[in-house]
């Protein structure tokens, strides 16, 4: 075995690891693999000999190119839109893809992406490497080229924010689909009185439409519950899917796929609907999983 089939097989024992990293400061999937692909570009291109950890240098490489794609997102004001949700990862309702377990532990939920996404790349790094992936302050500090202290700043800022902003969901995968199937009675039926009843009074529900006009940030248990039923009398099918390991449901249009909804539910109730409903992103996605 040389030396480059070598270094390609230790790299893709890393590659979910990488991917998941990448997807958590990225909020794309798309840019996730591009990230990944960028390190082992550079990888195959290095002098690995006086590398002790290649798990813990890919994955410094990975976060230096996924801070730089951020920065330069920023640049060019890409999320500008009123609304802008991450990727979604879906799965069958009955099971998480064994592919998808890496992207997905640590509860990884689709609320938990759009807090992140209002942290400063710098402030996001800090936490997802730290925070999610244990690595040591002193290694963030190189990445972001500030002191330890600095970079332990940054992340307490931004878990503040995350305790503050990101609900954490009922464990109980069963008791969300009872929410779930209730939400989805309740809207199929046009029934407002049971829709209230799910919805939390200070539900948040975010719509992101891209360039279409379906982008929405609505806040209330009876502001939702009229969006719900508004979209009730739209002929759409809804099936469930585990969106980011939780209950949430595909809704289709003539066959075809319209919107990804994410339901976050605590206590019983839901508190946050996000639903990807922007026509080329959601023609991109991979729904056979599904069927």
């Amino acid at each position: 075995m040389d030396t480059q089939e070598l270094l390609a097989r230790q790299f893709e024992e890393h590659r979910r690891h990488l991917r998941a990293v990448a997807y958590r400061m990225l909020g794309s999937l798309s840019e996730a693999d591009d990230a990944v692909q960028d390190a082992w570009l550079r990888l195959s291109r290095a002098d690995t000999s006086e590398v002790e950890n290649l798990r813990a240098w890919l994955t410094t490489v990975v976060a230096r190119v996924a801070l730089n794609m951020l920065r330069s997102r920023r640049q060019r004001d890409e999320q500008s839109l009123e609304v802008h949700l991450p990727d979604p990862v879906i799965d069958p309702a009955d099971g998480t893809d064994p592919e998808h377990e890496a992207l997905l532990a640590d509860s990884v939920g689709l609320a938990l992406l759009v807090v992140l996404e209002t942290l400063s790349p710098a402030e996001r790094l800090a936490f997802v490497l730290h925070d999610m992936f244990a690595v040591p302050f002193e290694d963030v500090a190189t990445i972001l080229d500030r002191s330890a202290d600095a970079s332990r700043q940054l992340a307490s800022r931004a878990r503040r924010r995350v305790r503050g902003a990101a609900p954490m969901p009922d464990p109980d995968l069963s008791a969300q689909w009872e929410v779930v199937e209730a939400f989805m009675a309740a809207a199929r039926g046009g029934d407002f009185d049971a829709l209230i009843a799910v919805l939390d009074p200070d539900v948040v529900l975010r719509a992101d439409g891209g360039a279409s006009p379906l982008s929405r940030h609505l806040r209330g248990a009876e502001t939702v519950a009229g969006q719900a039923l508004m979209w009730s009398r739209v002929d759409l099918t809804m099936k469930r899917a585990l969106i980011n390991g939780a209950a949430g449901v595909v809704t289709l249009r003539d066959g075809r796929p319209f919107s990804i909804g994410a339901l976050t539910i605590r206590d019983g109730r839901i508190v946050e609907l996000d639903f990807l409903a922007d026509p080329e992103r959601v023609a991109k996605l991979d729904l056979t999983v599904l069927g």
